[in-house]
């Protein structure tokens, strides 16, 4: 009997069908031979790896599930948060540890401070994240921007909160816009966008803007807080 040549010639085009002495009798015409990609080794297990990048990094095309995500947790991830966070989840686990490392650092607005930020804070802190905050790390009579400097070097990623306050800050110059230019040059770069939009930050800040991350527009803050505890999480 012949043998297909299929691994040997391969069957990519009809002259490759016809050579082979066990197909070219075949009158059905030829099968493409084409590798299959599982979208499993970029998302992880039980994740749809379709749908097309949101420009504003939060309806995604359906849910996922990253790789990093305990298969007990019921938080629940869109296709883009995950495209979003998978490159960061890999600098996350490939930088060494900094000396008295704190796993997040949040950037805010002042107005901030006792409301939306003072609540990611907390949220992030019931799930055993240490949180970088000015509020508590900055302390009476230091040096505000040197502290700033120093829990940004100590921070294993860098939190964003972009709410309205914020994005009325960014269009001065402020603390928080000294923040963020150190922010923009890493690859640890996590925006929340919190009672605004994507569209919004782009008017003020095209390039925070281009940085897909996570939105309250996808759930509540809680949820937001778990998916950053289960990204830091190594």
């Amino acid at each position: 009997m012949a043998r297909c040549t299929a691994p040997r010639n391969g069957h990519r085009t009809a002259s490759g069908r016809e050579n082979c002495p066990a197909c070219r009798s075949d009158s059905r015409g030829y099968r493409s031979y084409t590798p299959s990609y599982s979208s499993r080794s970029f998302y992880g297990s039980g994740t749809s790896g379709g749908g097309s990048r949101s420009t504003g990094g939060s309806s995604g095309s359906g849910n996922s599930k990253p790789s990093w995500s305990p298969s007990s947790s019921s938080v629940v991830y869109t296709t883009d948060e995950v495209r979003a966070l998978t490159p960061i989840r890999r600098s996350v686990e490939a930088r060494p540890p900094p000396p008295d490392p704190r796993d997040v650092f949040l950037c805010h607005a002042w107005d901030d401070r006792g409301g939306a930020a003072k609540e990611l804070h907390d949220l992030l802190e019931s799930l055993n994240v240490s949180v970088w905050f000015s509020e508590k790390d900055v302390l009476l009579g230091s040096t505000l921007l040197r502290e700033i400097d120093k829990g940004l070097a100590k921070s294993r990623v860098g939190v964003v909160l972009v709410t309205p306050a914020l994005l009325e800050r960014l269009q001065g110059e402020g603390i928080a816009d000294k923040e963020l230019s150190v922010l923009l040059a890493t690859d640890l770069l996590v925006p929340i966008v919190h009672n605004t939009t994507y569209e919004a930050l782009r008017d003020v800040s095209p390039m925070l803007a281009s940085r897909s991350g996570l939105s309250t527009v996808e759930g509540q803050m809680a949820n937001v807080a778990t998916k950053l505890a289960e990204l830091i999480d190594l």
